[in-house]
């Protein structure tokens, strides 16, 4: 963090000494704000983030002591040097137990304070390279947090730690955008195959011709534009884990193919003469009635019993209403570092619209709905009117259904969105597919 980006919060009920600590750092180039009490620096903190701020012991009405704890409540990173004519150990021993950098006594050696403020700076950017660089290596091991403290989701998490420890095939169902692959994630990186790669492949996504080259590979020559060799995502997978999202979207053919594989962990790419051995655990997920499609004949009861071996029900968002207030914080604190943006809380009003709200695009809507408010927000708080959801009753009458408020929602963003799934379907934080099936659900019609 260089001075340049740096802001300072002088506080202190002295004119002359307000004046000398601003004048010193705005010749440094410091972005410095003046308060002369803890109630004008607590309303300057309601509107934008500072890095140091440089507080008075001794003032009228709340002193320095209680305004350093009001400070880190409402952000903890701000680091907080004390400035006293009364330097005393009990003071300064209080002021670095409550989270204090340092403190200064009066008169103020401006060399002595500006090496302080220097330190405290490099401090907080430490910090933040430390937080950044444990997210990296969490990303490379493959490590994600399931974040809930409900029961589905506790039972969730008993179920993950009971299979990790297997080589057991996975069937994980749910709704989109309840954080099926995040589970599945979660499982590979407590299983001994952790130091592997987990591949994931969305079967949904893809066309018939080019999911069966995408999961199996194939030769050069084998079809028009197949110039190299190219290993498919099972042989990628080898000693990791297979994540196969929206299983129940692949052909018949590519049934038979897959339940092939998976009984005899043996791959053939495309064009190839010979089988190739690979060690590799699947885990499939599913927002379909697979046991509807067996009946229907839509997909192999063989290949269904192959992968449903041990189930896990994904929970959608408003079975866990608890979790709301601590997906909706994680999601702020991910974004907040992503968009390298100082907005440090969510305000009671707008967690209140949050809870209220019944989520039909599950954790998906919800971290699209929390990032849509970072990005129009103002630091330091979300408010209601950030939030792209309406508060509850906002959209619903007495004796209105769940169903009915889910209905109407859906009808009101495709029309927003003239009817455009793709931008209808990221509006609701869920994928094409279910957008067409709620439409076909209510009989939805433009």
């Amino acid at each position: 963090m260089t001075k340049k980006q740096a802001s300072i919060l002088v506080v202190d009920d002295e004119f002359a000494v307000r004046d000398s600590l601003s004048h010193w750092f705005r010749k440094d180039g410091f972005d410095v704000h003046e308060a002369e009490s803890a109630t004008d620096a607590l309303k300057a903190l309601d509107s934008q983030s500072f890095d140091v701020a440089l507080v008075d012991l001794k003032m009228p009405g709340m002193d320095g002591l209680e305004l350093q704890e009001r400070i880190h409540q409402i952000d903890p990173q701000i680091g907080v040097i004390m400035i006293t004519a009364f330097a005393s150990v009990e003071t300064a021993v209080r002021a670095l137990k409550q989270g204090a950098f340092d403190y200064v006594t009066k008169p103020i050696d401006p060399d002595e304070l500006s090496h302080l403020v220097r330190r405290c700076l490099e401090q907080r950017s430490l910090r933040e390279e430390n937080e950044k660089l444990r997210e990296t290596i969490d990303d490379l091991v493959g490590v994600s947090t399931i974040v809930g403290e409900s029961p589905p989701m506790l039972k969730v998490l008993e179920l993950v730690r009971h299979v990790a420890e297997t080589d057991a095939t996975v069937l994980i169902r749910g709704e989109s955008g309840t954080g099926k692959e995040l589970i599945a994630r979660a499982i590979h990186a407590a299983s001994r195959r952790r130091y592997f790669p987990i591949v994931p492949l969305n079967c949904g996504a893809l066309p018939g011709d080019l999911l069966e080259s995408e999961l199996f590979g194939h030769e050069r020559g084998a079809f028009t534009g197949a110039q190299y060799r190219r290993k498919g995502k099972i042989e990628t997978a080898d000693h990791g884990t297979l994540f196969l999202d929206e299983v129940g979207a692949i052909t018949p053919k590519m049934q038979v193919d897959l339940l092939r594989v998976l009984e005899t962990k043996e791959v053939t790419r495309l064009g190839a003469n010979r089988p190739t051995k690979v060690d590799f655990r699947v885990i499939c997920a599913t927002n379909e009635d697979l046991e509807n499609a067996v009946k229907e004949k839509r997909f192999r009861e063989d290949l269904y019993y192959r992968i449903n071996v041990f189930a896990i029900e994904a929970p959608p968002l408003r079975a866990r209403p608890t979790d709301v207030p601590l997906l909706a914080e994680h999601f702020r604190q991910l974004f907040a570092r992503q968009m390298d943006k100082r907005i440090t809380s969510i305000s009671p009003e707008a967690m209140e619209v949050l809870t209220a709200y019944d989520w039909p695009g599950n954790v998906r809507e919800l971290s699209n709905a929390i990032e849509r408010a970072m990005v129009v927000g103002k630091p330091p708080v979300i408010r209601p009117q950030d939030l792209p959801v309406r508060p509850a009753g906002a959209t619903s009458g007495p004796g209105d259904s769940l169903l009915a408020v889910e209905k109407r929602h859906i009808a009101e963003v495709l029309e927003r969105a003239d009817w455009n799934i793709t931008r209808a379907a990221e509006t609701l934080g869920i994928d094409r597919v279910t957008v067409y099936n709620k439409i076909k659900k209510y009989g939805l019609r433009r």
